[in-house]
């Protein structure tokens, strides 16, 4: 964060030098500097773009400066998920280490002992979810009437889970004359009208707004219905790929599918929001440390899940939209490694298709995989001979898009 216009507290600065950040991304860059000056802020921008430090470090900033008891929720971030929740406050961690600021997460799904003793300490910062911050603020455990920033992140998310009505009230527990920020990746008419009534005379940011990022090559693999398992082994089988997250559209589905992938000897873990706490976390960490190298999930991962290392993602089951495709696919091709996008394709997916290209403003190329029926048709267009799974490595090197294949069973691979 070194660039003029961006001025930070001497601690937040040590901070962010040690988590390793030289420059501002786009969002940072237009975000922070009117937030430091108290401007409320509108921001469309996806995960993966640096939007958490766009609003942690301005809100940090304001509780270092500002005036404030101490023992008092100053700042409030609400997150649609528990995962995000976690995520933003392992980078409140980050970029307060050198302070004294102390954050705490609040949600369902775990015992709320731990909730009421970190509240009761002091906790300046509380990152939540909906329905359990209103249970704190009801039992009179969190007090909400001292905040002096808040963020709601994820919003359109927030919306297609039904928490408008809580977020409402949220709001409603918090002053007037607080300082508000309000991220979402779109602004659905109800949504738009709601950052209406709450923010005074925002700065409006868009970044990175209608498609994934660059560094994401697309790919729809037709596929008979009764086959997409078969084919997505093969497409396993036939790459040295990094860690890859799966989609399915239900959970019952994640779960039989995570089975069919363990009776070939690989590892799969499961995310769902049937999940209790425990394995949600099990499961993310096993993950994100390599443990296992295949994550089957339903949508709740396809926002907020925040893996560096995803190399391919495999829509299953294509998405119900064109913006939960583009939020799928942004777990790979982030910090500007390049990453794979694929999705099994029937042939009652022609419509879903149609909606995902005019979203992205191009064609996605066809990849016929060898051993599958090609009466499997997707909408005409231009059929490419390449692998759909080639190691990301091997693509950067390939002159036009080839790259190595690697046949036969990943039993002896040591990789799984």
């Amino acid at each position: 964060m070194t660039r003029k216009r961006i001025s930070l507290d001497d601690r937040l600065q040590r901070a962010v030098q040690a988590a390793g950040y030289t420059e501002p991304t786009p969002v940072q860059q237009a975000a922070i500097p009117p937030a430091l000056e108290g401007r409320d802020i509108i921001g469309t921008a996806q995960t993966g773009t640096g939007k958490t430090a766009a609003f942690v470090l301005p809100m940090l900033q304001s509780l270092l400066t500002a005036p404030g008891g101490h023992k008092r929720t100053r700042a409030l971030i609400v997150s649609p998920t528990r995962e995000l929740a976690e995520q933003i406050n392992e980078e409140i961690a980050r970029l307060a280490r050198f302070t004294n600021l102390r954050s705490a997460t609040v949600y369902g799904g775990v015992g709320m002992g731990p909730q009421v003793s970190a509240l009761r300490a002091g906790a300046e910062i509380i990152v939540a979810c909906p329905g359990r911050l209103l249970d704190h603020v009801q039992r009179g455990t969190a007090d909400l009437s001292h905040v002096q920033t808040l963020v709601l992140d994820e919003g359109d998310r927030m919306l297609d889970m039904g928490f408008l009505p809580d977020v409402r009230r949220i709001v409603a527990q918090t002053p007037r004359d607080r300082h508000t920020m309000l991220f979402s990746a779109t602004f659905a008419p109800e949504l738009d009208r709601f950052a209406r009534e709450i923010l005074r005379d925002p700065e409006r940011i868009e970044i990175g707004l209608t498609a994934p990022a660059q560094t994401v090559k697309h790919a729809l693999c037709p596929v008979a219905p009764d086959r997409k398992t078969e084919m997505l082994l093969a497409l396993l089988d036939s790459t040295d790929a990094g860690s890859v997250l799966i989609f399915t559209r239900t959970k019952h589905r994640a779960n039989r599918l995570a089975k069919q992938i363990g009776r070939t000897g690989r590892g799969a873990a499961v995310l769902h929001s049937n999940r209790s706490q425990n394995q949600r976390r099990k499961a993310l960490d096993a993950f994100r440390t390599g443990e296992v190298e295949l994550m089957v999930a339903t949508d709740i991962a396809s926002r907020g899940l925040d893996v560096d290392t995803i190399s391919h993602v495999i829509n299953y089951d294509v998405p119900g939209s064109a913006d939960d495709y583009i939020h799928r696919v942004g777990r790979t091709g982030r910090a500007e490694r390049s990453g794979d996008a694929i999705t099994l394709v029937t042939p009652e997916d022609r419509n879903a298709v149609r909606d995902i290209e005019r979203a992205l403003g191009e064609r996605i190329a066809v990849r016929r995989i060898e051993g599958f029926d090609a009466d499997a048709t997707v909408p005409a267009i231009a059929t490419v001979g390449a692998p759909a799974m080639a190691p990301t490595g091997a693509r950067r090197s390939a002159a036009s898009g080839g790259g190595r294949r690697r046949t036969g069973s990943r039993k002896g691979s040591g990789r799984r």
